[in-house]
């Protein structure tokens, strides 16, 4: 992949709240940050374009709520230089400040590769939206993660299985390339 200003990163929700494994639970792909450090350090020793996305939730307790520890970058992020901020209290990126769909169509932008917490939660929502708005979407699965979830009838899933079910959807919903962090630095 010739990274150039045409391709954008869009790194989601990279936070110090998400290492609260108190209130998150059991959690899949301890590489998922070295996964992202390595896209974010070849978007910019190429100049290609990074967007990062702060998730600002607005639930109580949360340890991502704005102005706490936790709604911090994470240290592999914080210092990256980036073209755009863009802060959010929903799942969707395309639903934060500022608008990152406007951002994209004023530079030309079509192709986005999309990384960061949760695998099934931010990271799918971004990325389908984006699908449907006719960008081409690439997901390196191992640089995202997420947590165990229990959902109605007390069925849980674990980490794991969440992430597989995301790849699945994506991909074969047509929404995204699933691949790896190796095959995107590769091509």
């Amino acid at each position: 992949m010739d990274l150039d200003d045409t391709i954008a990163l869009i790194v989601i929700d990279v936070q110090q709240g998400f290492d609260d494994a108190d209130y998150w639970g059991e959690r899949d792909n301890p590489d998922a940050e070295a996964n992202i450090g390595r896209l974010v350090t070849a978007w910019a020793d190429a100049s290609a374009p990074i967007v990062l996305v702060r998730h600002d939730s607005r639930e109580p307790g949360s340890p991502l709520a704005a102005g706490t520890p936790g709604n911090a970058l994470k240290p592999v992020v914080a210092d990256a230089p980036h073209d755009l901020f863009v802060t959010k209290n929903v799942n969707s990126a395309f639903y934060g400040a500022p608008d990152l769909h406007a951002w994209l169509g004023e530079r030309g932008i079509r192709r986005l590769v999309v990384c960061g917490i949760q695998t099934n939660q931010c990271v799918e929502t971004t990325a389908r939206m984006a699908g449907n708005l006719g960008y081409d979407v690439v997901l390196p699965i191992d640089a995202t993660h997420t947590f165990d979830l229990e959902g109605p009838g007390g069925v849980r899933l674990a980490a794991a299985d969440l992430a597989r079910a995301t790849a699945v959807n994506l991909h074969g919903g047509g929404f995204a390339t699933v691949t790896t962090t190796d095959d995107v630095l590769a091509a």
